[in-house]
């Protein structure tokens, strides 16, 4: 796993990690924008009606079948890296019918805790996975395999997750709008600046309950400049 920052100890982390649980990916998304960071993704989603998801990134990067034979299954590698609670990142940008997580592994990551999978690329099973109760976010669905497609090239390295840059232990967000990585250096600042944007967003909330005009509350709280960076 990658080390954790130096001005950031352990228990710290955590701590910051369980405050996260509150918010969801759109204030989060806002919150980096205003810090001028890249991490919200686009293109993927829950492949069933999945519970919200958090955790620290174990990730595997996937490539073409070649003519070896590869001596372990693709996804096996990462679910044995992988602590309780984390996440497995997959990167699958290999080609678009070969599924990089199905039901066996779905049944192997649920056992040891594993929170969930997000994958930039397809996932197959997923009745199987919605059976199981195991979280899984990908781009696509289809039923094929995955066996002389495609295979694991990497494990806990860093990858390309849907245009965003992830390394072991960024945080991972994902809920119903979609999945946000967060630097692992930039968490307490990413936290505090979401906990002003949804500070002042309920009280936006509050007021067009009261009746008020959601004209005038908007503009008369710079809604339009709330994701503005700091420099601009």
């Amino acid at each position: 796993m990658a080390t954790l920052p130096s001005d950031l100890g352990k228990s710290m982390l955590d701590d910051l990690d369980g405050r996260l649980i509150r918010f969801d990916t759109c204030i989060l998304s806002d919150a980096m924008d205003r810090l001028g960071l890249a991490g919200a993704t686009i293109g993927v989603r829950p492949a069933w009606k999945c519970p919200k998801i958090f955790g620290r990134a174990v990730t595997m990067k996937l490539k073409p079948a070649g003519i070896d034979r590869p001596k372990q299954h693709l996804g096996t590698a990462a679910i044995e890296a992988a602590r309780p609670g984390e996440i497995i990142v997959i990167e699958n940008r290999v080609r678009a019918d070969a599924p990089g997580w199905g039901g066996l592994l779905s049944l192997a990551a649920k056992t040891k805790g594993i929170a969930g999978v997000v994958t930039d690329g397809p996932c197959r099973d997923v009745d199987e996975c919605e059976t199981l109760g195991f979280p899984i976010y990908a781009n696509s669905v289809v039923p094929i395999s995955a066996r002389g497609r495609i295979v694991q090239e990497s494990v806990n390295k860093e990858i390309q997750f849907a245009g965003v840059q992830v390394r072991p232990n960024d945080l991972i967000v994902a809920d119903g709008s979609g999945v946000v990585v967060i630097p692992q250096e930039k968490v307490a600042e990413v936290i505090a600046t979401a906990t002003d944007l949804a500070d002042r967003e309920a009280e936006m909330a509050d007021e067009i309950r009261a009746g008020k005009s959601i004209l005038d509350v908007l503009e008369r709280r710079g809604y339009e400049a709330l994701t503005r960076r700091k420099d601009q």
